[in-house]
């Protein structure tokens, strides 16, 4: 028989190796639901640029009316960024979470329930509201779910986010539309059906809400005055308009120069080049945060692998979108990093919120200008010209990171 205090001290023992262990199951099924929602973040949206000349033929849409289907996401995104940290002080981060998935999942699937360009804008927007939802509700899930391990679960659910770009890309054309009977409606259905599963796995295994996470999100109105906020989104803003912008006229492009053939990978290129970007800066991030010359690289080398996709040959668009969305995925990385750095503790998702509005305002007008450019002189090369420039505007601008640094310091 073992002596009293063995026993206490085994009973003890077992309890914090049981507590410990629920613990680790919690942190883990949280990081498990951020990387779901992550991809969920990107399944609808880029379901649409593989299938863009089937609409633009099935709605007799010109190339403005594309500009604008494709920007309506990024409209929300600009529109609902502060209003959804509202949300989430409202209703709390995972409820916000799941009416963002759910109307993410419904707006999505239902485009294509009538052939009518305004259906098809409507839905869009209930689309882009719900993705704006969750996507301000991301990184608050990150701080109220994993406090312990907010920089890994920010690299994870961005990793989803990726995956979540390149899979619609990658898979609609050669697999998803066969499977429905080659229609682009019933494709958009079957991507938003992920969403919704996810809705229902956030329901049932989204982490207790913290007593404090309320208290913490009182202040959420931006301090539009800080020139912080506006060099940091149109910083932002110049990487999320030319990669919008870039899908949205592509397809469209190719299939004018007769490269139809290549559309699928040259889009795949777009968005898988930028998971090893991810990958790199995970490690070498450090190194290259507040430096001037990562920006000045990734703005040029996006601005010239636009002649690639203008000028070249099938094999030459690929590898010039492989690059583009390599470049454009280090310049996202490095500046959504921003933030923390160089605004004070509580004012960091103020900060953030603001960035995204001002970011994703760009990220409407530029594909809007791109559009009315090939509209007004009949040459699809014109669209690409306001996305080049983007990279240009981000090599102007990045010598004021040091400005940003002393005024955030």
């Amino acid at each position: 028989m073992l002596p009293t205090g063995t026993t206490r001290l085994i009973k003890f023992s077992a309890m914090n190796l049981s507590k410990d262990h629920q613990a680790h199951t919690r942190a883990l099924t949280a990081l498990l639901l951020l990387w779901l929602a992550g991809v969920a973040l990107r399944l609808t949206i880029l379901a649409v640029p593989p299938v863009i000349p089937r609409i633009h033929d099935d709605l007799a849409l010109n190339a403005t009316q594309i500009g604008i289907l494709t920007g309506l996401p990024s409209m929300l995104f600009a529109i609902a960024a502060v209003p959804g940290s509202l949300l989430i002080a409202r209703l709390g981060v995972a409820t916000a979470m799941i009416v963002g998935l759910l109307l993410n999942a419904a707006g999505g699937a239902l485009r294509g329930a009538l052939l009518d360009v305004t259906w098809l804008y409507a839905t869009t927007i209930v689309m882009g509201a719900g993705v704006a939802i969750m996507q301000v509700t991301m990184p608050t899930a990150v701080r109220a779910w994993v406090p312990q391990r907010m920089a890994f679960a920010t690299a994870l659910y961005t990793n989803g986010l990726l995956i979540g770009e390149v899979l619609p890309v990658a898979l609609t054309l050669p697999l998803v539309l066969p499977l429905v009977g080659d229609g682009w409606q019933w494709g958009f259905a079957l991507w938003s059906a992920p969403v919704f599963v996810i809705a229902l796995a956030v329901l049932a295994l989204a982490p207790a809400p913290s007593t404090n996470a309320a208290q913490a999100r009182r202040r959420w109105w931006p301090d539009w005055g800080s020139s912080l906020i506006w060099r940091l989104g149109i910083m932002l803003g110049t990487v999320n308009a030319s990669y919008f912008a870039t899908n949205a006229f592509l397809p469209d492009y190719l299939n004018s120069r007769g490269l139809g053939g290549w559309i699928s990978a040259a889009l795949t290129g777009l968005n898988a080049g930028q998971l090893p970007a991810s990958a790199l800066l995970l490690v070498f991030a450090g190194r290259l945060q507040l430096r001037v010359w990562p920006y000045i690289v990734c703005g040029l080398f996006c601005s010239a692998a636009v002649g690639g996709i203008v000028f070249g040959s099938g094999p030459v668009v690929v590898l010039s979108t492989t690059f583009t969305g390599f470049f454009a995925a280090g310049i996202l990385v490095l500046t959504l990093a921003l933030p923390p750095l160089l605004a004070p503790s509580d004012d960091v998702h103020r900060v953030t919120a603001a960035m995204f509005t001002i970011s994703y305002s760009c990220a409407v007008v530029v594909p809007v200008i791109s559009g009315i450019a090939w509209d007004m002189t009949g040459i699809g090369a014109f669209a690409f010209v306001p996305i080049a420039l983007c990279g240009i505007v981000l090599a102007v601008l990045a010598p004021a990171i040091t400005h940003v640094r002393q005024s955030g310091s």
